[in-house]
């Protein structure tokens, strides 16, 4: 579906499935959980699914001539961290605006965690004391402007590389990754279980998986907290990233599965529920998953189980987006385990 696209390689190779036997077993062993770990998918500062996305962008970075990244997130994202990466990969500047997506007030919150490893990857990262929102933000292009104001040439990358144009391939690519994957495993996955924000890797899978007729198989868990917002973006990705790939049939709202129950309290901040299948994960098969997004993922593919959500005998996919540095701006929540 990609073989028109310009890629350059950025990760490993295909991620690492590996069954989640001892959390399946604990949640009553009628339902097989499997994990896909993005999280360990590049040797660039940690890795995670922006660098799936990044790939696809870059080529056009280059070709534009520019020599700077400019891109936008949270305090602690870890799309900034990547797109860091990227430039000092690919030998370009990096110019980050850092908004006050979460209202956590860690002392070392703005210290730790995402947010150090971009500093020390040499990036020009701004503090910008504004409020949550998965849209195109001021600041963002206010920070192209002075990137260009000074003489630089801007390449602009939104949050999570999500409404950029061809922010949904890579993870059309991942879909496509999962089913060669499938052959060697010798069955396919009934559910892929995956976090969603600001939208392009939940919009890539359901593209990717609508191949084979997956594409309500997608359960997406919401953890922006303003799902109707983010749906309608997961939607409009979708819908772009399929006319590239001449997917050959529409992409209806349907087949848009978002989950909703467990983005709570806030973008960013842990539930009681969320620590603790952060903490049941990591104690029984030892990964990690963080408070902003794969922690409230994992508690939504949990509580699902226990629910009777997915039927008996299924084979469940886990989708480990990465993300697991941001635990450390949580030290003080974690402090005793």
């Amino acid at each position: 579906m990609l073989e028109k696209f310009e890629r350059y390689p950025l990760t490993f190779g295909p991620t690492h499935i590996e069954k989640l036997e001892r959390l399946s077993q604990h949640l009553g062993g009628k339902v097989e959980l499997y994990a896909k770990r993005e999280d360990c998918n590049s040797g660039l500062a940690f890795g995670g699914n922006k660098l799936r996305k990044l790939e696809y962008i870059v080529p056009d970075a280059i070709a534009s001539n520019a020599d700077t990244l400019v891109s936008i997130g949270g305090v602690q994202s870890n799309h900034t961290r990547m797109v860091a990466a990227v430039a000092a990969k690919i030998g370009m500047k990096c110019r980050l605006v850092q908004e006050s997506w979460v209202p956590h007030e860690d002392a070392i919150y703005d210290r730790v965690g995402n947010i150090l490893l971009s500093r020390v990857m040499g990036a020009d990262v701004r503090l910008v004391d504004e409020g949550f929102d998965i849209g195109i933000r001021q600041s963002w292009e206010e920070a192209i402007a002075d990137v260009k104001a000074k003489g630089g040439k801007p390449y602009a990358i939104p949050a999570g590389a999500s409404v950029h144009k061809y922010g949904g391939l890579g993870y059309v690519g991942f879909a496509e990754e999962v089913r060669a994957q499938e052959k060697e495993l010798g069955f396919a996955f009934d559910y892929i279980v995956v976090c969603t924000v600001t939208g392009s890797t939940h919009a890539g899978m359901l593209v990717g998986f609508a191949k084979d007729g997956r594409e309500r198989k997608v359960i997406g868990i919401d953890a922006s907290f303003t799902p109707d917002q983010t749906k309608a973006q997961v939607l409009d990705i979708a819908r772009n990233t399929a006319a590239l790939v001449e997917l050959g049939r529409e992409i209806v709202e349907d087949d848009v599965v978002l989950i909703e129950d467990y983005a709570y309290p806030a973008y960013g901040v842990p539930s009681e529920a969320t620590k603790e299948a952060i903490r049941l994960c990591a104690r029984l098969e030892g990964m990690i998953t963080d408070p902003v997004y794969e922690g409230k993922s994992m508690q939504g593919m949990i509580d699902l189980v226990n629910k009777g959500y997915f039927p008996a005998g299924s084979k469940v996919l886990y989708a480990h987006l990465g993300g697991a540095p941001a635990i450390n701006g949580y030290a003080y929540t974690f402090r005793n385990g």
